[in-house]
């Protein structure tokens, strides 16, 4: 079964226990944590991935301490009630195999409540609140409970513990010098600083005994200012190994970090090689992280010797089926985690159920169900865009005879052009994907194709998916040589674009393309380090050095009529990271613009004299710019909903060609999916 994966799909020995392969899910906080009603749900996200093949499940976080909860009310593993509650989540995993690890998370100066608790009174600059300082004797009994967490994990049937103590969580924040200048017992030294793990771990061993798994999340790259260094990472690492740690899984960087780590613009495996330094220094299975999400990449990764386990946290929220696919030679069929964070890690940090753009079913498996259909339908779908290609293959999937139908030469429509942007290569993935299941599933496509309504009489229902087209404001010249919508630039015109470009439009799609504009495709991992500051951390402390900024290819204004900040309404988890990276390349960023005309000088604007105040008086300024690029946000395509619904045809209308919106392929592929359930 292993075929093309050998290492990745070999059993590992554990002594006390076997994991059949070597993926582990990683933890991820998917609301559904925090409420004992909403257990059922969790067990069920948690049977469909270990049914799925994963070996190794870890839990979002569960707080030791009521102080340590993320959010009021939020998860805790503190009673036996609340262990005996647990059952119906460990029973759903064992009936498939699997294994399951409890994470006990205390989150210090991290959490969203007003009685948090830290290693000092220093606030984190990305939360309200100013937590209080931890007595001696309450760094104690914090460590103690930690430990009874884990006694309580073990009560209710979980196969072991994950010590959260990296992405600057409470146990970071006693590591770290930044965060921890106590002078008793706890701080002071790297060797007392250290200790809180220490005796977290020792406590926890000596309560849970021998048969149960303690593993421990150690950060390996703080990637902020006065952290760990190399030196005291190895000491903490053996430390934790001789008082018994059976795994030691990988964290990487602080929650405030100003460096990207799981975003889709890093590079595959971005950080394997410093698991694998961890690994020539330890005897315990150690298990890489952090934006590894195909079965060849992982396999890569352990037959090199980086690691002996790998952590897949959003790609298995992609695909539940990602081992099993692996395994049956299958894997053309998995759908491949993008980390475009929109609807796990966004949705989290805005206290919103985590699921998945391209898997809506994630963390809905009780509610969005896609069973076989008792009556075949003939369904058209028309538009190959991100909504039409859920809706066929979806439908396909339940049984019904589809028909695609695409007026471009290729399926794809706003996918082909994210693909093409820097950063984004692994939405190519996603069209690969698509394309493997139309064949698979029986969808028959016509590309080249357009339809009109009377092509269209013949089948049961017709599902509209058009999508969108690019919308050309009414500025005087916008018809000049110069002027190109984001369509033409990404597609066919970039050798049309000069030196000087100003893009009209801020959201999205104008960060995309200005980033298209100043950025080669399928930057190396090297470079990627280079740009953002990332080192080895027997260089520097926590990893962290000074940017390199590469000189950028062209002279870009990105503008907007709004006069709130350039990028607001991009995502809560990625947008500060394309904002950084155009600040870096030296794009002009200007709101609250009036678009006066476009002639041969360039674009004429005016703007507040005050960017501060949008009433202020205005001034008029010329951008001698030789290319002006349009992002303005699109229209919907719905010629066809009219005539159809004339004729008496079931006409059900998804994607961009029901709402026009920047960055709608999340809503289009939960419209689609869900409406393949209901037919």
């Amino acid at each position: 079964m292993a075929g093309a994966f050998p290492t990745l799909l070999s059993p590992l020995d554990l002594g006390h226990t076997t994991l059949r392969n070597r993926v582990v899910m990683g933890s991820m906080h998917t609301k559904l944590e925090d409420r004992r009603r909403d257990l059922p749900k969790l067990a069920a996200f948690f049977a469909e991935r270990a049914k799925g093949g994963t070996a190794l499940i870890v839990t979002g976080g569960y707080a030791p301490t009521w102080r340590g909860w993320l959010l009021p009310f939020g998860s805790q593993m503190t009673t036996t009630t609340q262990a005996k509650a647990h059952r119906v989540v460990t029973d759903a995993v064992h009936r498939h195999d699997g294994r399951i690890l409890l994470q006990v998370l205390h989150a210090g100066r991290y959490a969203y409540h007003p009685f948090s608790t830290a290693a000092t009174g220093k606030k984190s600059p990305i939360t309200p609140f100013k937590p209080r300082a931890m007595s001696t004797r309450e760094v104690d009994r914090t460590a103690t409970a930690f430990a009874r967490a884990a006694a309580l994990a073990k009560r209710a049937g979980y196969d072991g513990v994950e010590i959260m103590g990296s992405e600057g969580y409470l146990i970071n924040q006693f590591l770290a010098g930044r965060t921890n200048d106590r002078t008793d017992a706890w701080g002071g030294s790297a060797a007392k600083r250290m200790r809180f793990p220490l005796e977290i771990v020792r406590r926890t061993r000596d309560l849970v005994g021998d048969d149960f798994i303690v593993q421990y999340r150690i950060s390996l790259l703080d990637l902020v200012d006065d952290a760990q260094s190399w030196e005291e990472t190895v000491e903490l690492a053996r430390g934790l190994q001789e008082r018994g740690v059976s795994i030691l899984n990988t964290g990487i960087g602080w929650h405030e970090a100003r460096v990207p780590t799981i975003v889709t613009s890093v590079p595959p495996a971005a950080f394997a090689w410093v698991t694998g330094k961890l690994r020539r220094e330890v005897d315990v299975p150690v298990i890489a992280s952090n934006r590894i999400n195909r079965p060849e990449i992982a396999e890569q990764i352990l037959a090199a010797g980086d690691a002996d386990l790998v952590s897949m946290a959003r790609p298995l929220l992609a695909d539940a089926e990602f081992v099993n696919k692996a395994a049956s030679g299958r894997d053309r069929e998995i759908i491949t985690c993008i980390a475009c964070n929109q609807a796990c890690l966004d949705h989290t940090f805005s206290n919103k159920r985590a699921t998945c753009m391209l898997n809506p079913r994630a963390g809905y498996e009780t509610e969005l169900v896609l069973l076989p259909t008792r009556t075949r339908k003939k369904i058209a779908v028309v538009g190959a865009g991100p909504a039409g290609l859920a809706a066929a293959v979806e439908l396909a999937g339940r049984g019904h005879g589809v028909d695609l139908f695409e007026a471009a030469d290729r399926i794809g429509g706003q996918f082909t052009l994210a693909a093409r942007i820097p950063g984004k290569e692994d939405f190519a993935h996603t069209l690969a994907y698509y394309r493997h299941m139309i064949e698979t599933r029986g969808v028959t496509l016509h590309l080249n194709t357009r339809v009109t309504a009377d092509d269209l009489t013949d089948f049961d229902d017709v599902v509209v998916a058009t999508g969108v087209t690019p919308r050309v404001p009414p500025i005087p010249g916008i018809d000049h040589p110069k002027v190109l919508t984001y369509q033409q630039v990404i597609t066919s015109a970039q050798e049309k674009v000069g030196d000087r470009v100003a893009v009209i439009g801020a959201g999205g799609i104008g960060f995309d393309v200005a980033e298209f504009l100043l950025h080669e495709p399928g930057e190396s991992t090297a470079h990627w380090m280079e740009r953002w500051g990332v080192t080895d951390p027997e260089r520097q402390r926590g990893g962290l050095a000074t940017k390199v900024k590469a000189p950028p290819r062209r002279e870009v204004h990105l503008l907007q009529r709004k006069a709130s900040a350039l990028g607001k309404g991009l995502g809560k988890t990625t947008g500060w990271v394309h904002r950084a990276t155009l600040q870096d390349s030296g794009v002009q960023m200007v709101g609250g613009v009036e678009y006066v005309r476009v002639d041969d000088e360039g674009l004429h604007i005016t703007v507040p004299v005050n960017p501060k105040d949008p009433k202020s008086p205005r001034e008029a300024r010329v951008l001698a710019v030789d290319t002006v690029v349009v992002c303005a946000g699109q229209e919907s395509v719905r010629d066809l909903v009219a005539p159809l619904t004339a004729q008496g045809v079931d006409v059900h209308v998804i994607g961009g060609a029901d709402v026009a919106a920047e960055l709608d392929a999340k809503r289009a592929i939960k419209q689609a999916t869900e409406l393949a359930a209901r037919l």
